[in-house]
C-alpha cells in the first residue's frame, strides 16, 4: 500500500480558496436560484416548491435547456444564432401537420395501409423535425461560412423567414392533436421504480468519474485537491440527484423529457469538451487567426456547430408540440432570448472562446423559474417580458465586466 497522502492544513485552505475562486460564477448562480426558489415559495405560500410544480419546471426548462446546449456552441465559436425559436416553432408545426394532415392523406390517395399506424407517423414526423431543423442549421452555416454573411444577420433573415413559414403552414390555428407515441415525449413520467434506478446508477457514476479524474491527475502528476473535498463534492452531487429524483417521484416520476434533457447534455457536453469538434470551437472564438494559422478548417466546423444548433432546435420543437399537443402560430416565440440569456449566465462569453454547458443549464433552469413563478403570481405577460429583459441585461453587463477584470 502506498504512503497516505499528507497535505497540510495551509495547503488544504488555498485548495479550498482556489476551488473557490474557480468556480465563483457557478456558485453565485446556485446562490441566485435558491434565493428565487425561497423568494417565490413564499409569494405563492408554499405552492411553487410542491412537487407538481417542480416536476412542470423542469418540463418547461427542456426546451429552453435544449436550445442553450446548441447556443453555447455557437456563442464560444464567436457567432449568434436568433433563430433557434422561430426554427423550434416550424419544426413541431411541421411534425404536427405530418400527424394530421400530410401523412393521413398521403396514405389514402396512395392506398398504404402501414402509413396509416400510429408508430409510423409518430417516427416519421420525429425524423421530418429533426431534418428541417438540420437542414436549416447546415443553410444558416453555408450562408454565414461560405458566404461571408455574419451570423447575426443569416440567422436574423432566418427567424422572419420561418415565423412567417408557421403562419403560412397552420393559417394562425393550432394544429392537434398528435398521435400517441409523439406526445409521449413530452408529457410521459418515468415509472417510480425506473427513477430509483436511475438515481442509484448516477450516484455510482458521480464517485466512479470523480476516483477515475482523481487517480489520472496523481498519476501524471498533476496537483489534485485533498480527498475529503473530492468526497464532499461527489456526495453533494449525489445528495441533489437523490433528491431530485424524490421530489419527482412523489408526482408522477421523472419527466420523459428532463430524461430526453439529460442525455442531450451529457452527448454535447463530451463533444464540447473531449472531441475535436469542441477544441476547434474553442479556438474559432478565442483567437480567429490563430485557429486558421493552426490548420482548422473554420467554414466546415462553423457549418457544424450550426448544423448541430438547427438539430437541437428541431428536438426542441418536436418535444414542445408533443407537451402542448398541438402546434401553435405563436410556438417559440422569444426563445432566442431566453437561450442566450442562459447561455451568459451560465458563463459563456459573447466575445466567444469560452463557454459552459452545465452552466448554460443552470441559466435556463433560472430563466424557466422566472417563467414559472411569475405565471403563479398572474403577473401581467408585460411585466414577464420587462423582467427577462432586465435579466438579459445584467446578464450581459457581468459578462463584460468580467471580461474587463481578466485583461486587466
Amino acid at each position: 500500500m502506498g504512503k497516505p497522502e499528507l497535505i497540510s492544513p495551509v495547503t488544504e485552505e488555498s485548495a479550498l480558496v482556489r476551488r473557490l475562486r474557480e468556480n465563483i460564477r457557478a456558485y453565485t448562480l446556485v446562490l441566485a436560484l435558491l434565493a428565487l426558489w425561497i423568494g417565490m415559495a413564499v409569494a405563492t405560500d408554499g405552492v411553487f416548491l410542491a412537487p407538481r410544480n417542480m416536476s412542470n419546471l423542469f418540463r418547461q426548462t427542456t426546451i429552453i435547456g435544449l436550445l442553450a446546449i446548441g447556443m453555447t456552441f455557437v456563442i464560444t465559436a464567436g457567432h449568434i444564432d436568433l433563430s433557434v425559436g422561430s426554427l423550434t416553432g416550424l419544426a413541431g408545426a411541421i411534425a404536427a401537420m405530418m400527424q394530421v394532415r400530410w401523412l393521413p392523406a398521403l396514405a389514402q390517395a396512395w392506398g398504404v395501409a402501414w402509413l396509416q399506424e400510429s408508430w409510423v407517423i409518430s417516427v416519421i414526423a420525429i425524423l421530418a423535425a429533426l431534418l428541417v431543423g438540420l437542414l436549416v442549421g447546415l443553410w444558416h452555416g453555408v450562408w454565414t461560412a461560405y458566404g461571408g454573411v455574419p451570423a447575426f444577420i443569416a440567422t436574423l433573415g432566418g427567424l422572419l423567414i420561418f415565423r412567417g413559414s408557421i403562419l403560412g403552414i397552420t393559417r394562425g390555428v393550432n394544429i392537434g392533436p398528435m398521435e400517441p407515441l409523439f406526445r409521449s415525449l413530452g408529457q410521459s413520467y418515468l415509472s417510480t421504480g425506473a427513477g430509483v434506478a436511475l438515481a442509484a446508477v448516477t450516484v455510482a457514476a458521480i464517485f466512479l468519474m470523480t476516483f477515475r479524474a482523481r487517480r489520472e491527475r496523481i498519476r501524471h502528476g498533476l496537483p489534485v485537491h485533498a480527498a475529503w473535498m473530492d468526497g464532499a463534492a461527489a456526495a453533494l452531487y449525489s445528495a441533489l440527484a437523490i433528491l431530485f429524483v424524490v421530489v419527482m417521484n412523489r408526482y408522477r416520476g421523472i419527466p420523459v423529457p428532463v430524461i430526453i434533457l439529460i442525455i442531450a447534455a451529457m452527448i454535447f457536453t463530451f463533444i464540447y469538451r473531449r472531441t475535436q469538434l469542441g477544441r476547434y470551437t474553442w479556438a474559432i472564438g478565442g483567437n480567429l487567426e490563430a485557429a486558421k494559422l493552426s490548420g482548422v478548417n473554420v467554414r466546415r466546423v462553423t457549418v457544424q456547430i450550426f448544423a448541430l444548433m438547427g438539430l437541437l432546435a428541431g428536438l426542441a420543437g418536436v418535444i414542445l408540440t408533443a407537451r402542448l399537443n398541438a402546434a401553435t402560430a405563436n410556438a417559440g416565440n422569444g426563445f432566442e432570448l431566453d437561450a442566450i440569456a442562459a447561455c451568459v449566465m451560465g458563463g459563456t462569453s459573447l466575445a466567444g472562446g469560452y463557454g459552459s454547458i452545465p452552466g448554460a443549464l443552470l441559466g435556463a433552469l433560472i430563466m424557466a423559474s422566472v417563467d414559472n413563478g411569475l405565471s403563479m403570481l398572474n403577473v401581467e405577460s408585460f411585466w414577464q417580458q420587462i423582467i427577462k429583459g432586465f435579466i438579459l441585461m445584467v446578464a450581459v453587463l457581468i459578462d463584460v465586466r468580467s471580461r474587463r477584470a481578466k485583461r486587466a
